[in-house]
């Protein structure tokens, strides 16, 4: 039921607190935020909740497991002492209010521009290490079945597909694959990765970890790929100086990880998960489109989080391009193609989306909760429209090079290749996200 309504929730989440001993509950506010769960906030009685779920039962049927192994993954995590929130029920297909479970409601804030803001950063970022150093400790028998062991060699093989499905055609990302399969290292005894720790999944109080939230993608794999998701530049926001987490430095990271794990961090398996993640994420927000075009979610943040896709291609080609030669290092880009034109008198796409972006602020006082945030995601959309008519690129065939690339007929020991791809990721980042921190440190490190 990814269409009901808010008094079918509240109908539904009766059953639900009935069943769990819970008081009825009142004061449903849709939260902001998600990129592919709903999260509800509600009262019962005297306390607050939470109720997580899924957009559609469609939407569920790609997904390794349902709901109810996600909840006993958490309560595993609390039995290890990792800050996560108590499940209290799962939902049932009698409550009929689709696929989910209601959790008790943790203090803090999952706002990554609040917390990375927290003069507490250091403490911060020893507690997120203490946490993920615990959810380290989980081994397969102490969680569900369904939880999977990743294959790396599959999950490269995964992503190739996923990537040929998409069109085929983004040479960075082909790249990306490439050095992954080229790179990929040998597997080691699985522990549970939660597969999704970074800011934005992390609730915090000033200098106080307070929560670990969304715990779909977990799995037993290799302790680097969850070191390294987290320190993805894009989940660093606005403080892309710090390395780790946001938070501060790799180095303090890493120590008060191997304070508490009593285990070293690989640095060469930190770079190939960061490179991996990478490479994840683009085709994770490719898939966002079709997501939408097929109608198993049809949110308007899902066609605007496909256009993140540049942000992940500007930053896999500067992890990329460290292994590039020198001299190509060094080649300056190509000079961007004078496309002005004598205006014309009637508006151009620019100003008539600038319009109604304009509008839409007008009204942003009357909307609260969750329509307020998709105002600011359309707004979003419509600077994409406004500026997409300057868009140009360096005249490189992106589908023959993405082939070239996977074959090995071409790497960035190609003359003058790096600083087309250099070149072709500005423009698009430009329009896509003008603002990502990102954006600033490649103009300054490539022009």
């Amino acid at each position: 039921m990814g269409d009901a309504t808010p008094d079918e929730l509240i109908e539904g989440l009766a059953r639900v607190c009935s069943r769990a001993g819970l008081s009825a509950p009142s004061n449903l506010t849709r939260l902001t935020g998600g990129a592919t769960m709903e999260s509800w906030r509600f009262s019962a009685g005297t306390e607050d909740y939470v109720l997580r779920r899924a957009p559609s039962l469609a939407f569920m049927e790609d997904r390794p497991y349902g709901h109810d192994t996600e909840a006993a993954v958490i309560e595993a995590a609390r039995a290890a002492g990792v800050t996560a929130p108590e499940v209290v029920a799962v939902l049932e297909p009698e409550d009929s209010i689709g696929s989910g479970f209601v959790m008790r409601a943790l203090e803090g804030t999952p706002n990554p521009k609040e917390i990375l803001e927290f003069n507490e950063a250091d403490t911060l970022l020893k507690q997120a290490a203490r946490d993920l150093a615990r959810i380290h400790t989980i081994k397969p028998g102490d969680v569900p079945d369904a939880v999977p062991v990743m294959d790396y060699r599959q999950a490269i093989a995964d992503l190739k597909q996923q990537f040929e499905e998409a069109g085929g055609d983004r040479p960075i990302i082909a790249l990306g694959l490439k050095w992954m399969q080229d790179n990929c290292p040998d597997p080691v005894d699985p522990v549970l990765v939660h597969g999704d720790y970074r800011m934005g999944n992390l609730l915090a109080e000033p200098g106080k970890l307070t929560g670990v939230l969304d715990w779909e993608l977990a799995h037993f794999g290799d302790r680097h790929e969850d070191l390294a998701f987290g320190c993805m530049a894009v989940w660093r926001f606005h403080r892309y100086d710090r390395r780790a987490l946001g938070l501060g430095s790799l180095e303090d990271y890493f120590a008060a990880y191997e304070d508490e794990a009593g285990v070293a961090v690989d640095r060469e398996r930190f770079r190939y998960w960061l490179i991996h993640r990478t490479v994840w994420w683009a085709l994770g927000c490719l898939k966002c489109a079709k997501v939408w075009r097929d109608g198993s979610d049809r949110m308007l943040e899902r066609v605007v989080i496909s256009r993140r896709t540049s942000e992940q291609e500007l930053d896999l080609l500067m992890l990329l391009e460290e292994d590039a030669p020198k001299n190509e290092q060094r080649r300056a880009i190509p000079k961007r193609i004078d496309k002005s034109s004598q205006p014309k008198g009637d508006a151009s796409v620019a100003e008539i989306s600038m319009a109604v972006s304009e509008w839409l602020s007008s009204v942003k006082n009357r909307l609260e909760g969750h329509d307020r945030f998709q105002l600011a995601v359309a707004r979003n959309a419509l600077g994409i429209i406004a500026r997409e008519q300057e868009l140009d690129f360096s005249g490189i065939d992106a589908k023959d090079l993405s082939e070239y690339f996977l074959s090995g007929d071409e790497s960035l020991k190609t003359r003058g290749l790096l600083a087309k791809l250099r070149f072709d990721a500005l423009e698009m980042v430009k329009v896509d996200s003008p603002k990502y921190p990102a954006l600033a440190v490649a103009r300054e490190k490539w022009l």
